[in-house]
């Protein structure tokens, strides 16, 4: 599907310009200018601004924190090996909030329009946006957020529980003003088309994933409420297949391009790690080709998919092969960018069951590696599963495994489910620094600290410790 070639910046501009007031602007109205903001205006730019920022933060940070890639050469330092910086999360805290802000614009417009769908849409987009906020630094502003035409320009912080009941109970509002039957008026969005069935099914398995996360808490009973959710299907219809995943299409077509103007930077001083490809070679996994290059030997030979560890201690001399690199084909016009997919719901599904909430875990399991595989257009071998390696064996070890390649690419959700459960077992080297311990959070922005001095200190209250990567989150209850 084509998109218009105007910019939505453009499209901005001329809304901004059309602010002025008083008898001029009513003699001088321009009958082409849009007159007021819609839903329809606001959910592209929305959508498109979320998606490219968390496919950014998954390749600058996910990737190095969860033994995806590692920067090489890196004789010492770097994020691969825990030397986490005081400013690593300030581009998602502004560009969250940013999107937060417009997001309520967009609620509040289709509210102006009693328009459902599209409130329930702006639910959905806001509780995800404050899952990550809170998921990634504790607690944040919520309630007193994007109010600054109010006065609230140093908003008060609110807990992570209070986050979560919040974004929760939007979600459940979300899912009962969902009108199948009623068009969407405004052009077609560029994740779903205007489909309301996959809204509502994006909006439900939003939910199911953050349930998930805060299952280590008795307070929302997770485990029950996600087999509740689960097995009222036309009630909380979630995805059921490939191709009902909220993936955003990226066409190419200004301004829904490639966030990577030059993809060659994708990879640039960039090697796949020894983690992240030991295991698919070890079961022969169709995605290697679609992520990886071919390492080289100093022949040039090629010797298959082989990385580099890592956090590796010593030279780069040490490494004798030109280890395989990130395809670049993956951030070239077209694109793809997920938000959350049916995979991810499959191994929901899997990890309830192996948990006894449910049944079918080993069922669940091969449809969640199944779904994963086809996600990123592989086709799944017919003796994928036939391997010791990729079969499942019972445990919470193996779907969590099979779960992180599900979740590549997938913003910071494997980092987000590492903390929440410990897998899957990352190998660790005596270059680490932080004692070998996986970063719990960012830091707040050093702006925060300063001008928002004492909300801030009431947020470090909220989160029961100091401001370092080392304080767990509310939900984070692993030992």
């Amino acid at each position: 599907m084509k998109y218009p070639a105007f910019s939505w910046l453009a499209l901005l501009i001329l809304l901004l310009l059309g602010g002025c007031t008083g008898d001029f602007a009513e003699v001088n109205e321009d009958p082409n200018r849009i007159a007021t903001i819609s839903p329809g205006t606001l959910v592209n730019p929305i959508l498109y601004d979320l998606a490219t920022h968390n496919a950014g933060r998954s390749h600058a940070i996910t990737f190095d924190l969860m033994q995806v890639t590692v920067p090489f050469p890196s004789v010492s330092g770097g994020l691969h090996r825990y030397d986490v910086s005081q400013n690593i999360g300030n581009s998602s805290w502004y560009w969250y909030y940013r999107i937060a802000n417009n997001i309520k614009e967009m609620r509040a417009a289709a509210v102006e329009a009693e328009d459902p769908n599209y409130e329930a849409i702006a639910l959905t987009l806001n509780a995800m946006v404050y899952a990550n906020l809170t998921d990634l630094f504790g607690p944040v502003p919520l309630e007193e957020a994007s109010r600054g035409e109010e006065g609230k320009l140093y908003p008060a912080f609110n807990s992570q529980e209070e986050v979560y009941a919040t974004i929760l109970g939007d979600l459940e509002r979300a899912n009962t003003l969902y009108e199948e039957d009623r068009d969407m008026v405004y052009a077609p969005d560029i994740l779903f088309q205007n489909d309301v069935s996959r809204w509502r099914k994006f909006t439900n398995s939003l939910h199911l994933r953050l349930l998930l996360r805060i299952s280590g808490r008795e307070t929302f009973g997770s485990f029950g409420r996600v087999a509740e959710l689960l097995n009222a299907p036309e009630r909380y219809p979630v995805f059921t297949s490939t191709g009902e995943s909220a993936v955003l299409e990226v066409t190419g077509v200004t301004p829904n391009v490639s966030p990577w103007g030059r993809p060659q930077d994708f990879r640039l001083s960039t090697k796949m790690t020894t983690f992240f490809l030991d295991y698919l070679n070890a079961v022969d996994d169709p995605r290697r080709p679609v992520i990886a290059t071919l390492a080289r030997d100093s022949a040039n030979q090629s010797i298959g998919y082989r990385g580099i560890p890592s956090a590796y201690a010593g030279p780069e001399s040490q490494f004798t092969y030109n280890a395989s690199t990130l395809n670049i084909e993956q951030v070239e016009n077209p694109m793809e960018i997920f938000f959350l997919t049916y995979a991810e719901v499959e191994f929901i599904r899997a990890e309830l069951a192996q948990r006894g909430y449910t049944d079918g875990a080993k069922e669940h399991y091969e449809a969640g590696v199944t779904a994963a595989i086809e996600q990123l257009g592989a086709t799944v071998p017919d003796d994928y599963f036939g391997t010791a390696a990729a079969a499942y064996d019972g445990t919470l070890a193996r779907i969590m495994l099979q779960k992180y390649y599900a979740l590549y690419f997938v913003d910071y959700q494997q980092w987000l489910e590492y903390r929440r459960t410990g897998l899957p077992e990352l190998p660790t080297t005596e270059a680490m620094l932080n004692d070998r311990r996986m970063p719990a959070r960012f830091f707040y922005p050093q702006d925060v600290r300063i001008n928002n001095e004492s909300n801030y200190r009431t947020g470090l209250d909220l989160l029961g410790g100091p401001d370092d990567i080392n304080t767990r989150v509310w939900w984070d209850t692993t030992d």
